[in-house]
């Protein structure tokens, strides 16, 4: 994959992020976001395609994005097809800390050093062009305004705008209601997409946890183990990623 386009997960953290405050709004949400952009990232270059409500790897050859490679690693060890609200649910630790740095090696964002309540180090980060951000932003400006079919990577990135809730941050207002609203109906344009979206607004309202939890087998009923003890229900655990060490700074949301 070549590094001439940015990825979608990059773009949805230059949407998120304030040029103001160098803050991200929406900063829980938005780390489930960065996973599922991921998702249709990989899927965009051929690497995974959605199967029913889960995902599928389609072709393990590396993209050349460290980043997206390990989640497509991780995907692939799987064996099997994983249910998108699953995956999305699982430990992201550091992913959006991980695109911060990647975002400022590229000299798109710059760190800017701080303290809170005047003693916790603290880093912002600044777009240092913030034309990027708006071309980014324009992007969903012209598709919710002439309302002509997006491409398939603006459908996306608006369907994961509205799942992590940036509405209120790209068309804050009643003046920002009708834009809010069209940008929602902009997830019906990308099968991925929608289907990635949805499973991040389902983590959110708790979802994810409920399908990972083995449901409860009626008493007397529950197959029976050796001794004629009920049998235990198999793992459904999403494998955590690495953990990387603690920050030696907090990084401002």
């Amino acid at each position: 994959m070549g590094r001439s386009r940015r990825t979608l997960p990059e773009e949805l953290l230059l949407l998120a992020l304030d040029p103001t405050t160098g803050t991200t709004a929406q900063p829980q949400s938005l780390d489930l976001g960065l996973a599922g952009a991921q998702l249709v990232e990989l899927a965009l270059a051929g690497r995974i395609a959605p199967d029913g409500d889960r995902i599928a790897v389609v072709a393990p050859r590396p993209t050349g994005d460290p980043t997206l490679d390990c989640a497509l690693e991780l995907l692939r060890r799987r064996g099997a097809p994983v249910r998108a609200v699953n995956w999305i649910g699982g430990p992201r630790l550091g992913l959006r800390q991980t695109y911060l740095s990647h975002l400022e090696r590229c000299g798109m964002v710059h760190a800017v050093e701080g303290q809170m309540c005047g003693v916790l180090p603290t880093t912002r980060y600044q777009a240092t062009d913030t034309a990027i951000s708006r071309e980014i932003k324009a992007r969903l400006d012209s598709a919710i305004r002439t309302g002509v079919p997006p491409d398939p990577r603006t459908a996306a990135l608006a369907a994961l705008a509205h799942a992590v809730g940036l509405g209120k941050h790209l068309y804050p207002g009643n003046e920002g209601r009708s834009s809010r609203s069209r940008l929602r109906d902009l997830i019906r344009h990308d099968p991925m997409g929608g289907l990635v979206a949805h499973a991040v607004m389902d983590v959110q309202n708790g979802a994810g946890a409920q399908q990972r939890r083995a449901p409860a087998a009626p008493v007397g009923r529950q197959a029976a183990g050796p001794g004629g003890r009920p049998a235990p229900e198999p793992a459904r655990g999403v494998p955590a990623q690495p953990r990387h060490g603690s920050m030696a700074r907090a990084v401002a949301h």
